[in-house]
């Protein structure tokens, strides 16, 4: 089993994860955004990972910094924890329903940073949760673990399911890019011979 942690803390936030791979079945998440917690528990279910994530922010402004900071923090454990994209598969894909919602994601272990979000959100809440923070929370990530990260929003109409799909979609998706893969291992995953992460 691999292990790793980041913590961080500004006059914003202060954020400590923890994450280890494969999962032994720990998930413990608290943010002080119920929905928020909810997505980032299926995120490490179906992506197969331990994950802890104490967060607390400035909640009495808005949401946003806390959702952003987590979104840095994953990213940069999940960069500590898997340094080696060269023995990946790199690349991972999933189509995740969720009731009317469906949800495709695309993943490239690519080790540059880019997202494309493409997704018609409304600007509600979903209890204290924004749900136009979705997008920052993967830029976020993104940036800090430098993939590039496609996630499509194919249909949905009830916005819990969407986003539920959205973030099951990722999880399988980083979860097969993830796997080692014996060829790469060997020969590495790029013709120019490394990836600069």
């Amino acid at each position: 089993m691999s292990k790793a942690e980041y913590s961080r803390k500004t006059k914003e936030t202060e954020i400590e994860v923890k994450i280890a791979y494969p999962t032994t079945g720990k998930i413990n998440i608290s943010t002080g955004i119920g929905f928020f917690d909810h997505m980032l528990t299926l995120f490490a279910k179906h992506g197969g990972f331990d994950m802890e994530v104490t967060a607390k922010g400035d909640l009495n402004v808005d949401a946003h910094h806390t959702v952003e900071d987590v979104g840095i923090c994953l990213g940069k454990t999940f960069s500590k924890l898997f340094p080696d994209f060269e023995t990946r598969n790199r690349f991972g894909h999933s189509v995740v329903p969720m009731d009317e919602a469906l949800a495709e994601t695309a993943i490239d272990l690519s080790g540059r940073s880019h997202l494309e979000f493409t997704a018609e959100l409304p600007k509600i809440k979903l209890g204290d949760f924004d749900i136009e923070l979705t997008e920052e929370f993967f830029k976020a990530f993104v940036n800090h673990f430098k993939i590039t990260l496609h996630i499509i929003l194919r249909s949905g109409r009830n916005m819990h399911h969407c986003l539920e799909a959205v973030f099951k979609s990722f999880a399988k998706a980083l979860a097969e890019a993830l796997m080692e893969n014996k060829l790469y291992s060997q020969f590495g995953s790029s013709t120019k011979g490394t990836i600069d992460k």
